[in-house]
This record gives C-alpha cells, sequence and structure tokens, in this order.
C-alpha cells in the first residue's frame, strides 16, 4: 500500500507540473499520425485483409517463430522485402521498437563502437543499453563531427567493429541525414552502417524503397523499415547481409522470446507492398500534398520543411501546449511535443502530412496556424 501511494505522488507531481501523460480517443483532421499515405483504413487495405482470410491465412502465431510459429507467411514477406528493399535478407518482427532493440543488443559486440547521431531515435538509445558495444553520439547531421568522434575513439585504444547508425528521415526535425557522405566514410572506416528507414519507407528513396536504396545491397549496410507508418500495418523488417539476419535469430531476444507476429498481417503487408510496386500514385499524391504545404508554410512565414513532416518551434511548455489545444478545438489533430523528446527551449509543434485530410483541411489547418501562432 505504501508503494501505491508513493505511485500516486509520484503520478499527482506530473499533473501538477503538466508533465502526466494520458490516452485520448482519435478525433479532429490527422495531422498527427505517421499514417502517411492513408492506407490503415484504407478500403485497400481491408480488401487485401479479407482476401487474404478467404484464403485460409491464420490471425494468430500461436508460438514465437523458433518454436511452432514460423508460418510460411513470415517467409514469403521476408523473401519479397529483401527483394523490394534491395537487400540479401531479413527479418520481420513485431514493431520498430523490437527490431531496433534486436539490432543494438546483438549485432555490436563488447570491443566494438556504436557510433550514433545525437537525435536516434529513442528504441534504437534503448538497445543500445542492452548492448555490450561502447556507445558515442555525433552532431546531428555532421559527417566531419563523426569522423572526428571516431578517430578520437581510434586514437584512445578503440579497436573493434564501429556500427554508424542514423536515420534517414528524422521524425522530430523532417530532415534528411546525409546518406551517401555516411555510405562513404563507413566504407573508408570499415564501418556497418545502419540506417533507420522508418519515415521513408513508402515514400522516399527510389520507387518509395527507402533513401538507402542505393546502398542496401553492401554487405556492411543494415537497414529498418518500419511497417506500420506509411505501409499502413504493423511490426519491421530489418534488411541486411544473411550472415547478419541469421545472428539475429540466434543472439536477438526480443525475437527469440516473442510470440510471432500475426500471418495474416505479414501475409497482407506483402501484398501492399506489391500493391505500391504496381501502383505509385499514393506517393505521388503524398509528394504533391508536401510541395502544396510547403508553399503554404512560406506564406505564413513558418520555415518550410522539405519532408512530410513540418516543425513549428514554439518554445515554452505552455506556449505551445496552448497552441495545440487551441488547434485540436478547431479541429484539427495536431501534437506539441516537449522536453525530452525534443531539447528544452525547443518544443514544437509537428504536423505530419498524411493523405488522410482532404485539400480544404490542409489549408485551413495553415490558416488556424497563422492565427493561433501570431
Amino acid at each position: 500500500m505504501n508503494l501505491l501511494a508513493q505511485q500516486r505522488g509520484l503520478l499527482e507531481s506530473l499533473t501538477q507540473r503538466d508533465r502526466r501523460r494520458t490516452l485520448r480517443p482519435v478525433a479532429g483532421f490527422d495531422f498527427a499520425s505517421n499514417d502517411y499515405l492513408g492506407l490503415a483504413g484504407s478500403t485497400l487495405v481491408r480488401r487485401l485483409t479479407k482476401a487474404a482470410l478467404e484464403r485460409g491465412i491464420s490471425p494468430g502465431s500461436g508460438a514465437a517463430r523458433l518454436l511452432r510459429g514460423n508460418h510460411h507467411s513470415f517467409s514469403a514477406l521476408e523473401y519479397h522485402a529483401a527483394r523490394h528493399f534491395g537487400s540479401g535478407s531479413s527479418l520481420f518482427f513485431g514493431s520498430g521498437y523490437a527490431a531496433n532493440l534486436a539490432i543494438f543488443a546483438a549485432l555490436p559486440a563488447a570491443r566494438d563502437l556504436v557510433l550514433h547521431d545525437a537525435l536516434i531515435h529513442a528504441s534504437a538509445l534503448d538497445g543500445m543499453r542492452l548492448g555490450a558495444a561502447e556507445t558515442r553520439n555525433f552532431r546531428h547531421n555532421d559527417v566531419q563531427s563523426a569522423r572526428d568522434t571516431l578517430q578520437n575513439w581510434r586514437a584512445g585504444g578503440g579497436k573493434g567493429q564501429i556500427w554508424l547508425a542514423v536515420e534517414s528521415l528524422y521524425s522530430m526535425d523532417g530532415d534528411f541525414a546525409p546518406l551517401a557522405d555516411l555510405a562513404t566514410l563507413a566504407t573508408e572506416e570499415s564501418a556497418f552502417l545502419i540506417v533507420d528507414e522508418a519515415h521513408a519507407t513508402g515514400i522516399w528513396g527510389p520507387e518509395g524503397r527507402g533513401l538507402a536504396a542505393p546502398f542496401a545491397h553492401l554487405e556492411n549496410v543494415v537497414t529498418l523499415h518500419t511497417c506500420g507508418k506509411a505501409l499502413g500495418l504493423q511490426g519491421a523488417l530489418v534488411c541486411a547481409d544473411p550472415v547478419l539476419v541469421d545472428l539475429l535469430v540466434n543472439r536477438a531476444r526480443s525475437f527469440i522470446y516473442s510470440t510471432a507476429p500475426s500471418p495474416l498481417l505479414a501475409e497482407v503487408l506483402r501484398d501492399v507492398l506489391t500493391h505500391l510496386e504496381n501502383d505509385p500514385s499514393r506517393r505521388i499524391d503524398l509528394l504533391s500534398r508536401v510541395a502544396r504545404a510547403r508553399g503554404l508554410a512560406r506564406d505564413i512565414g513558418i520555415p518550410p520543411s522539405r519532408s512530410q513532416i513540418l516543425p513549428v518551434i514554439l518554445p515554452g511548455d505552455a506556449a505551445c501546449l496552448a497552441v495545440a489545444a487551441r488547434l485540436q478545438g478547431l479541429g484539427f489533430d495536431v501534437c506539441a511535443i516537449r522536453s525530452p523528446t525534443v531539447p528544452k527551449g525547443a518544443e514544437r509543434l509537428r504536423l505530419s502530412l498524411t493523405l488522410n485530410p482532404d485539400d480544404a483541411a490542409l489549408v485551413a489547418v495553415f490558416a488556424a496556424l497563422q492565427e493561433t501562432t501570431q
């Protein structure tokens, strides 16, 4: 009982400081989700799901894949995904979080260095904490900082393998990594390059196959493609050389000790990838919407974004929360992002551009932004 009282006190403290997280129902025009291509609730995905059920695909796996859960839908998806994303092999996980835990806890060894961008996903950082390798960060999107940090580590006696970890498109700033220069650095330093494509998959790169697609075939490149954002479903695919994928099967605890995801989900994901290969219209429509939003942002004095993620910096919790509340009251689902997710003083609204709202709502949200922020 004393413990429960302590926890109530902790929650009350969070409430008083306006830091308590709560779950809220979905409402308003979607400017908050990562359902960039509008697939999550689409007629297409419903139709593909119904067809897979009619083919007898099981909704449940029943066991971990190393026990009795290795349904044929997984191997079919993994084979298709490796070809789609240009890698030697792939492995399906239940979530991007589980996949990042696996990559960083299982692949780098005790004498190695994980050299990562300072703004990399929290799931990657958690994986590093579970792993045995040393970790160091470099300034965001600064290749020279990465090079200097790497050389300082070696000058200090570091002799293990280097794993260079970045995102291709950053989820809070909406900016792109200098992947070509990072790939060159990885080659020069005999490093492995790990690229989290979570917010690029399905949209950016050749035919939406990710921004690391030109390098994905190399044996020193690992890419992560989450399936719960632009692909509209759930899970994640780690794409890499077959040796590394086999190592994950043997060493990644988040894979070994998890009940396998839904075979139905895997089957529908494979069908979604096939659809996107044959029909680029959703991606084209989204890129058009990004270009339109760029102009609307300029018109009201907001720095435009090159991607589908538009940050609107409003320093201070109170200001950021107040504007978000006003926008939500007007029917726009726009979220305030505060520290520690972003640095203190860089609080922001995060506008996520998807195909879910219509064009009128897109214009209206920028008009509302102009009214509420000026």
